[in-house]
């Protein structure tokens, strides 16, 4: 029988195209408001998962529309009353439930503050929608599985929606347009082999830069969330001041390589980790000595890197099994976090 958490994964590619057609007027005014704002920069609010969502939109808006992105701490608000002048910024806040305290105070905060605020929720109505000015519905569905996997890429999709719609860049909607499809060819990935090469591993990290960067980070949290193993995400670059020193044949790393200017980098560390002994996967076919992993490639760089985290979803998931573990329930966990 299958884990919800599995079923949740399959549904990803349905509900990425249920959030398109349904918020579809929605993403419209929020990038319409984007547009007559010109906001000069943008901040983020959002914890966990959310938190990741929000490091990949940092990373597209910053690519796309060169605008600096931040992220606030929800304590700001909620624990130190802390009052932000935000006039000429946008505010993202996400979250699955809409209504953890802290996110809903720093939402708030940064309304009053004088920022555009776009709530991503899958929860409508919902305190953090009524706390921003605009809120788009994931349309992910219920999710039943504690670890976040559905409503993690559509926070990205919705996210990169809004951005095509103000920024007018026709080639980025076209490939968001385009990812229910792709996501169907990523859930058919199989990463079954990375199983047996980390079967020793007590620890490990997950390497990647840019978007990629965020996608590490989700990806090293449902290691831990899932499977309670030791995962830790760094850039491929950063790994070097220091973390390199624990890699080893006992202490492995998978790299996630987008089809964009990082590539040649993640890859190259990747196969440079190999060559040291080891043990290195990497999502790119030009690895020389590290495991080639499967993905899908989008045809834009920025989509190309969200694709990668489905098939590692499908991993995790199984991986989880095997040693034992229910995904569905990850010890110490529950669905909804409400922090103050």
């Amino acid at each position: 029988m299958q884990t919800n958490m599995r079923k949740e994964i399959n549904e990803i590619p349905e509900a990425a195209a249920r959030l398109l057609a349904n918020s579809a007027s929605a993403i419209t005014a929020a990038g319409k408001a984007l547009r007559e704002r010109d906001p000069q920069f943008f901040v983020t609010v959002a914890r966990g998962s959310s938190d990741h969502a929000a490091l990949f939109l940092k990373y597209a808006i910053e690519l796309t529309a060169g605008r600096p992105v931040a992220s606030l701490g929800p304590s700001l608000a909620s624990i130190y009353g802390a009052k932000l002048k935000l006039g000429g910024a946008a505010a993202i806040a996400i979250s699955q439930s809409g209504k953890s305290p802290d996110i809903v105070a720093m939402a708030e905060g940064a309304t009053k503050g004088g920022a555009i605020s776009i709530a991503l929720t899958n929860t409508l109505p919902s305190p953090l929608a009524d706390a921003c000015l605009h809120s788009l519905d994931l349309s992910a569905g219920p999710e039943i599985s504690v670890a976040a996997t559905k409503s993690y890429v559509n926070s990205i999709v919705a996210g990169l929606a809004v951005l095509a719609e103000w920024t007018g860049d026709t080639d980025l909607d076209r490939a968001v347009k385009n990812l229910p499809e792709q996501f169907a060819k990523a859930v058919a990935l199989d990463w079954s082999e990375l199983a047996d090469d980390l079967k020793d591993a007590q620890s490990l990290y997950v390497l990647g830069r840019g978007p990629g960067l965020a996608i590490a980070s989700e990806a090293a949290l449902k290691f831990k969330e899932t499977s309670g193993m030791h995962a830790e995400a760094y850039s491929s670059a950063e790994v070097l001041h220091g973390p390199v020193a624990l890699v080893g044949p006992s202490f492995p790393v998978v790299a996630l390589a987008a089809r964009d200017a990082a590539e040649a980098s993640v890859t190259g560390m990747a196969d440079s980790l190999a060559d040291r002994g080891a043990y290195a996967g990497v999502t790119a076919a030009g690895a020389k000595s590290a495991r080639k992993l499967p993905f899908v490639a989008t045809g834009h760089p920025i989509t190309d890197a969200l694709a990668l985290i489905v098939p590692f979803y499908g991993f995790v998931e199984a991986w989880s099994r095997g040693r034992g573990l229910d995904p569905d329930k990850p010890v110490n966990l529950k669905k909804v976090t409400e922090t103050r």
